[in-house]
C-alpha cells in the first residue's frame, strides 16, 4: 500500500511538472505570436495597427496551440531533463516548434485567414503583415524557448556547484579524441566530482591544442611528468578503441602513480543510450591482462528487458548488483531486488538512485530465499515478467564444512523461486551456475549442479515459463573470486598466496558475464544449459602478479608469493562442459548450448525430499552421501570429513 501511495505521489510529480513545462511554452509561443503580429503591423503600416487583424490574432491561438500540444506530445519535448540536456534536445525543441508552426502557416493561408487578411494589401497584391509576422514568430519562439532552458539549465548548475561539498578531483585524460570531448563536457557539470586539468595523446597534432579549455600538453609516455607538473590526483583512461595488448601497458604504467584510476570500457562493452560518465569504473585486474571484452548484441537484450518487472535475486552481490546496474541500462518497468544481506542492497539502491534519480521504481526486498512464505509473497505483490537468480553460496571451502546450508540455499532456495516462477507465469527464468557444476569435486559445485537439474525439470514440466541456465568460470572482482582476496593480503603487505604455480582458470569479467546472463535470457526457448566460449585460461600467478602491480608495489620484491597447497575441493583445471552434453550454436558464436536432459521428477523429486530430511539432522556426512546421489557424478574427498572428525574429537578430549 505504501509503495503504491509512494508511485501515485511520484506519477503526480511528474505530470504536474510536465504540464508545466508544457504550459510555460505554449505562454512563451503565443506572447511572441502576438508580438509578432502587432510589430509586424507597426513596421508596414506607418506604425498603425489593424484591431481587426490583431483580434484574428488572438482567435488564431485557437489553432497555434493545439498544434503545438501536438508536436511537442509527437517529439516529447516535455519529457527532456532540461538541466542535461545536448545539442540534439535544443535541435528537437526547434523541430516541433517549427513544425507546428508549418501546419499553422498553411492553415491560415489556405483555410482560415485570421491573420492573412485578404482585403487589406500592399502594392503588388501580397498582404501587408503576413509574412514578417510569420518570420518574427518563427525567430523569436525559436530563441526565447532554447534561450530560456539555458537560463534555467546554467541557474541549476550554478546554484549547485556553488553548494557542492565535495572538492573536485584534478584529473588528467588520457586520450583527446572524440570520447575524451564528450567526457570532458560530461566531467564539466556540476554534479561532478572530476576537474579535467590536461589531457595526453600520442596524436602530435593534437599536442598544444584545447578541447573545451583542457589543453592536450604531451603524448602517452609523458604521462608520469604530467602528472608532477599538474599536481594530478584522478586519471581517467578515454580510448576505447585501443589495443587490448597496448591498453594494458599504458595503465600499468599509470598503476606505478598514486592517482585513482578511472577506466572506459572497450567500444564492445559500451551502452549507446548511457553517458560515458556512467560507463567509467575503476581499473580492475582483467585491464592488466590484455583481453579484450567479448561483445553482445544490446538490441535482443534491450527487446528483453525495456519496459519489463525484473527480478534479480543476490541483487546486493558482485554479479547480482552489476546485473542491476545493466538491467537499468535497458530501461525496465521496475527493477525488483532480492538480497538477504541489507548493507550490500542498500548500496546498489543507492548507487542507481544517484544514476537514474529517485523517480526510477526500484525496489529492495531483504530476505532468504528459503522462506517460502515471503518467496510467495514478492511474486504475488510485484509479478515479475524477468527472473534472474543469482542468489547462492558461492565460497568453495566455506561450502565444504557447511554443505548443508549449502543444500538448503542453493538447492531449496532456486526450487522455491523457480516453483513460484511457474505459478506466477513468469516469461523467463534465468539462474546462475558454475563450471563447478561439472564433474563436481566439492559441494557448491554439486549443489550448483542440482540446481540445473531443477531447471531442466520445471522446463519439462507445462508451464508458461520459459527455464535456463547459464554456466560460466571465474569471474574477476566478484565477491567469491581470489581478487579481493590478493588485495586484502597487498594490503596488509604481503604475502599473497597462490594454491598451485600450475593452477589455471578461465576468467571472464563481471560485465561480460551478466552480459552473458542477459543474453542467454533472450535466447532462452527452455532447459538450455547456456556455456560461454571463455577463450585462453589464465594461470593463478599470473593474476596474483598483476594485483600486485595494479596496487603499486613489485612482487617478489616489495610483496612476497607463496604457495599453499589445493585447498578442499578444488582442482587445478575447471571444466565448462560435462562429456554426455555436447554442444550446439546459438546466434552469438560466443555462446554454445548443451545438450538437454531428460529429469525423472518422480525419482528427483522423492531423493529431494530425502535430502530435505536429512538437511533437518545437520549430519555432513549423510548430506554429502545424498549429494551423491542427486548427481551420480559427484566425486567428493572423503578424507576432508575424516581431519574434521579427528579435530573434533581432539577437541573433546583436550576438554576432558
Amino acid at each position: 500500500m505504501l509503495r503504491s501511495k509512494l508511485n501515485t505521489e511520484s506519477f503526480a510529480i511528474r505530470t504536474i511538472r510536465e504540464i508545466g513545462i508544457i504550459l510555460i511554452d505554449l505562454l512563451i509561443i503565443s506572447t511572441c505570436f502576438i508580438l509578432s503580429v502587432i510589430l509586424s503591423q507597426v513596421y508596414t503600416l506607418d506604425m498603425n495597427i489593424d484591431a481587426n487583424t490583431l483580434s484574428g490574432a488572438f482567435m488564431s491561438l485557437v489553432i497555434l496551440v493545439p498544434l503545438e500540444i501536438i508536436t511537442f506530445f509527437l517529439l516529447r519535448t516535455f519529457k527532456v531533463v532540461w538541466r542535461y540536456a545536448r545539442g540534439r534536445d535544443f535541435l528537437r525543441l526547434i523541430l516541433a516548434n517549427t513544425l507546428a508552426i508549418t501546419v499553422f502557416v498553411i492553415l491560415d493561408q489556405f483555410v482560415f485567414h485570421l491573420v492573412a487578411k485578404p482585403d487589406i494589401v500592399l502594392p503588388g497584391n501580397i498582404p501587408y503583415k503576413v509574412y514578417p509576422a510569420y518570420i518574427l514568430l518563427f525567430s523569436s519562439s525559436n530563441f526565447v524557448l532554447v534561450i530560456s532552458r539555458i537560463i534555467y539549465a546554467g541557474a541549476f548548475n550554478f546554484a549547485k556547484y556553488k553548494n557542492s561539498p565535495h572538492p573536485r578531483r584534478r584529473t588528467l585524460i588520457i586520450g583527446a579524441g572524440q570520447t575524451a570531448s564528450t567526457l570532458i563536457e560530461e566531467l564539466k557539470r556540476p554534479e561532478s566530482i572530476y576537474n579535467p586539468i590536461c589531457m595526453v595523446d600520442d596524436d602530435i597534432d593534437k599536442k598544444g591544442r584545447i578541447i573545451d579549455d583542457v589543453p592536450v600538453v604531451g603524448k602517452l609516455d609523458e604521462i608520469i611528468s604530467a602528472i608532477k607538473k599538474y599536481d594530478i590526483n584522478t586519471i581517467i583512461f578515454a580510448i576505447p578503441s585501443m589495443e587490448p595488448e597496448k591498453r594494458k601497458d599504458v595503465l600499468k604504467l599509470c598503476a606505478t602513480t598514486s592517482c585513482k584510476i578511472k577506466v572506459l570500457p572497450f567500444f564492445s562493452e559500451m551502452v549507446d543510450t548511457v553517458g560515458m560518465f556512467q560507463q567509467m569504473r575503476d581499473i580492475n585486474i582483467d585491464d592488466l591482462l590484455g583481453r579484450e571484452g567479448i561483445s553482445f548484441d544490446n538490441k535482443d537484450v534491450k527487446e528483453l528487458v525495456e519496459n519489463k518487472v525484473i527480478m534479480v535475486t543476490g541483487g546486493g552481490g558482485s554479479i547480482g548488483s552489476e546485473l542491476c546496474r545493466q538491467v537499468m541500462k535497458y530501461n525496465p518497468k521496475r527493477l525488483i531486488i532480492l538480497d538477504v544481506y541489507e548493507n550490500s542492497t542498500y548500496t546498489i539502491q543507492q548507487e542507481l538512485i544517484r544514476n537514474y534519480g529517485r523517480d526510477a521504481e526500484i525496489y529492495c526486498e531483504i530476505l532468504s530465499i528459503t522462506d517460502k512464505d515471503k518467496v510467495k509473497e514478492i511474486y504475488e505483490e510485484y509479478r515479475p515478467q524477468i527472473v534472474i537468480h543469482a542468489a547462492a553460496h558461492k565460497h568453495v571451502p566455506l561450502m565444504e564444512t557447511n554443505p548443508e546450508e549449502a543444500v538448503k540455499n542453493n538447492i531449496y532456495g532456486t526450487l522455491n523461486i523457480a516453483e513460484y516462477a511457474a505459478e506466477y507465469n513468469v516469461e523467463r527464468f534465468v539462474m546462475i551456475s558454475t563450471d563447478k557444476a561439472v564433474n563436481p569435486t566439492n559441494v557448491m559445485g554439486a549443489t550448483k549442479r542440482c540446481c540445473e537439474k531443477i531447471i531442466q525439470m520445471m522446463s519439462q514440466r507445462e508451464t508458461n515459463t520459459k527455464f535456463a541456465a547459464v554456466r560460466f568460470g571465474n569471474v574477476l572482482g566478484s565477491n567469491g573470486s581470489v581478487i579481493p582476496l590478493f588485495q586484502a593480503q597487498v594490503k596488509a603487505g604481503g604475502p599473497v598466496t597462490v594454491t598451485d604455480k600450475d593452477m589455471i582458470r578461465y576468467f571472464m569479467t563481471i560485465p561480460e558475464a551478466v552480459s552473458l546472463v542477459l543474453q542467454a535470457a533472450s535466447f532462452a526457448k527452455g532447459g538450455e544449459i547456456f556455456v560461454l566460449n571463455m577463450g585462453d585460461p589464465v594461470h593463478i600467478l599470473t593474476l596474483a602478479e598483476n594485483v600486485i602491480s595494479m596496487m603499486g608495489h613489485i612482487p617478489y620484491g616489495d610483496i612476497k608469493i607463496e604457495f599453499t597447497g589445493l585447498r578442499p575441493g578444488e582442482k587445478l583445471y575447471e571444466e565448462l562442459l560435462m562429456a554426455e552434453e555436447g554442444l550446439r550454436e546459438t546466434a552469438n558464436s560466443k555462446i554454445k548450448i548443451g545438450k538437454l536432459q531428460i529429469i525423472d521428477e518422480k525419482e528427483f523429486l522423492a531423493e529431494l525430499d530425502k535430502m530435505r530430511k536429512i538437511c533437518l539432522t545437520n549430519d555432513k556426512e549423510k548430506v554429502v552421501e545424498q549429494l551423491k546421489v542427486l548427481v551420480p557424478t559427484f566425486k567428493h574427498d572423503k578424507k576432508f570429513f575424516d581431519k574434521m572428525k579427528e579435530r573434533t574429537a581432539q577437541l573433546k578430549e583436550e576438554e576432558r
